[in-house]
């Protein structure tokens, strides 16, 4: 079984394409993901990108998708020392950072600046690897 972190958007992501995950590969996440994923989709719906109703069929589809979420404290301790290396004014990000290091074989994300950070802490792969039978050897 290949774990795999993923972020706020990836979540919207398979949720808005439709795209299931294979059973064998189990999907981790920090507690602060369903937060995000409501904080962006009510921001879309908001600035007209997307209709009430798509945006609330979106956030019920995230809900629903079969996700670990981790909050320990370890977790946040790592992310707290991931973030003040960086530089960062904030540990959201980081969060995902840690949960991948940790409890995951690679990050799923298209954050430029997630992947930037990730270099030398987690492999970073696109959402593609999700519906493939790659996995991590």
């Amino acid at each position: 079984m290949t774990r795999y972190a993923i972020d706020a958007p990836t979540a919207i992501r398979l949720a808005r394409d439709g795209i299931t995950v294979p059973a064998e590969h189990q999907l981790v996440a920090p507690n602060v993901l369903r937060s995000e994923v409501l904080s962006l989709l009510y921001r879309a719906v908001r600035a007209g990108e997307l209709e009430d109703r798509e945006g609330k069929g979106l956030l019920d589809r995230v809900t629903t998708t079969r996700v670990r979420l981790l909050g320990d404290r370890v977790s946040r301790a790592t992310a707290w020392q991931l973030a003040e290396g960086l530089g960062w004014q904030d540990v959201g990000r980081a969060e995902y950072l840690a949960v991948a290091r940790l409890q995951a074989d690679v990050l799923v994300t298209e954050d430029p600046d997630l992947v930037r950070a990730a270099e030398g802490v987690v492999t970073v792969v696109g959402v593609e690897a999700l519906v493939s039978s790659w996995v991590v050897g």
